[in-house]
């Protein structure tokens, strides 16, 4: 901007499209003397999602605005709220927060040497603040503490005593970090008032309180970690945006609960103070929208359609996401995300005993790495006749090379552009003179060898999308198939085509998240 801004204009910037403002008299009255402090708190729990976008956009309004914003990282927080994080991964969950904070906020052009970051940990095990803990305990009554926590921390029948903490907490984190109003979202709204309640019995003023409102995740309810479908993580492969966008609730005309138009609301448009809709010129063309109540009423009245809708929405998220994308493909951070969140099974494993792929030993099909492919290309192998050599998109930045022959049974035109089923983690050996780099996997007739037809995922699949045995979805494939222990070969044996051409292993099913792998036309025969 130009100009220096007026203390409406500040006030204007720092309160659109939040959905309450308490103490907006204090606001104005701090704007029109000084700038505002400010700051907003992330309990480092589960991994952050395009939701965290929303805070983010804000943040960059507030440094807009001229505030001074500080970044709380609550470690703490995380622990007392029924432990979602364990005190073991703590300090790692912390870490990861605060790269993938920062390059959100880098994502979306925000300065980060105008902001201030601050773990609770840093502040909140001092002498000082453990006193004042114990003085705000000897004032709260537990219905009121309970109360304060309902919409944030975790309910359960029998509370923690840890979980009765968290608001008192919260409302000191105000004092502590010397700040005039705290922002969050409006399911907040309890700790708030809370806060304005309890911090003046201590002697400590009452603060101002900024909320946002809840952004509708993907099934239309809030977006949270702990729901798969509701939402899109920040590492996610552009095939699986486009998978999840694809699925999402966004009814034509529906307005409500629309977690796209929601998105394009309070993230797309404030940052870019404009949205375009990417269409075919049959149907219009392209449209920049410079306000979204224009493309609201658009949407409503069915002149924009969903699916014109999603498609955009996908390209401008992949746009903030590929930075964060590119970020976090370095060996260091992906330990560190492996490290913060490591898989599920292996930690019951560690805490009930053996479960399904924990001992390295065991045959079971989650050890092979099956995955949807997209072949690109199919060339003859310049020094063998029978042998393919065909690209084939399983997910990865580059395709991978795979030789396969295939020549005899399967004309190059029905590979081309098909979806199959494809073997990830064998040990990559020349065919030829040509390094293969992965299997594709096809069905045989047992009574007539000669008929060979490749596996077919379900329809709509995307390549990488995960295929696995039904019942053994939770398992880790082996990052390299050791040819000395004949572990695929030992499964092998097993996979078989049923009399209504699915693929199975021992009778269960081979399958991706949205169905069954079958093939064509063969029945009763085997898979090689």
């Amino acid at each position: 901007m130009g100009h220096e801004l007026t203390a409406q204009e500040k006030y204007h910037l720092i309160t659109r499209n939040l959905q309450e403002v308490l103490g907006e008299d204090k606001l104005q009255a701090i704007l029109k003397e000084r700038e505002l402090k400010i700051y907003w708190g992330t309990a480092t729990t589960g991994k952050p999602h395009i939701a965290y976008f929303v805070p983010m956009s804000k943040v960059a309004d507030f440094l807009k605005a001229g505030c001074e914003v500080t970044i709380l990282f609550a470690d703490l927080h995380a622990y007392l709220d029924n432990m979602k994080a364990p005190w073991e991964l703590l300090e790692l969950r912390t870490q990861y927060y605060e790269n993938v904070i920062k390059a959100m906020l880098e994502s979306i052009g925000v300065p980060l040497e105008k902001l201030r970051f601050v773990r609770g940990t840093n502040y909140q095990l001092s002498k000082e603040y453990t006193l004042d803990v114990y003085r705000l305990s000897s004032v709260v009554t537990q219905h009121d503490a309970k109360k304060a926590g309902a919409e944030v921390v975790k309910q359960v029948e029998h509370p923690l005593l840890s979980g009765l903490l968290y608001p008192g907490l919260q409302a000191l984190d105000e004092e502590y970090l010397k700040v005039d109003a705290q922002f969050g979202g409006v399911d907040q709204r309890k700790i708030f008032t809370f806060a304005e309640k309890c911090l003046p019995s201590l002697g400590y003023a009452k603060r101002i309180h900024l909320m946002n409102p809840m952004v509708p995740g993907l099934t239309g309810s809030k977006m949270s970690s702990s729901e798969e479908e509701s939402k899109i993580d920040l590492l996610d492969r552009k095939e699986d945006v486009k998978k999840k966008l694809k699925k999402a609730f966004c009814e034509p005309g529906n307005v409500e609960n629309n977690g796209v138009l929601a998105f394009i609301k309070h993230v797309l448009f404030p940052l870019k103070s404009e949205f375009v809709i990417l269409r075919d010129e049959k149907w219009g063309g392209n449209k920049t929208y410079t306000d979204y109540g224009e493309l609201e009423k658009d949407f409503a009245d069915e002149i924009v359609h969903p699916g014109d809708l999603k498609n955009s929405v996908e390209v401008a998220l992949n746009k903030l996401l590929e930075p964060i994308r590119e970020k976090f493909n370095s060996p260091q951070m992906k330990k560190l995300a492996s490290s913060a969140y490591p898989d599920p099974s292996k930690a019951k494993a560690a805490i009930k005993g053996p479960v399904k792929n924990s001992d390295p030993e065991e045959v079971v099909p989650s050890r092979v790495d099956l995955r949807v492919g997209k072949v690109l290309s199919v060339e003859k192998h310049p020094d063998a006749d029978a042998l393919y050599v065909e690209k084939i998109d399983v997910g990865e930045p580059e395709p991978r090379t795979v030789v396969s022959g295939l020549v005899e049974f399967v004309p190059r035109e029905e590979l081309q552009d098909r979806l199959v089923v494809v073997l990830c983690n064998l040990k990559p050996q020349k065919m030829r003179g040509v390094e293969s780099q992965a299997m594709l996997l096809c069905a045989c007739s047992s009574r007539e060898p000669s008929r060979i037809e490749p596996l077919d995922p379900p329809a709509g699949s995307c390549p990488g999308e995960r295929v696995f045995v039904e019942g053994y979805e939770s398992g880790q494939p082996d990052e390299e198939l050791k040819p000395k222990k004949k572990v695929f070969e030992k499964l092998q044996a097993d996979f078989q085509i049923s009399k209504d051409s699915t693929a199975q292993w021992k009778g269960k099913n081979f399958m991706t998240q949205l169905g069954n792998i079958s093939c064509k036309t063969l029945t009763c025969g085997s898979i090689r």
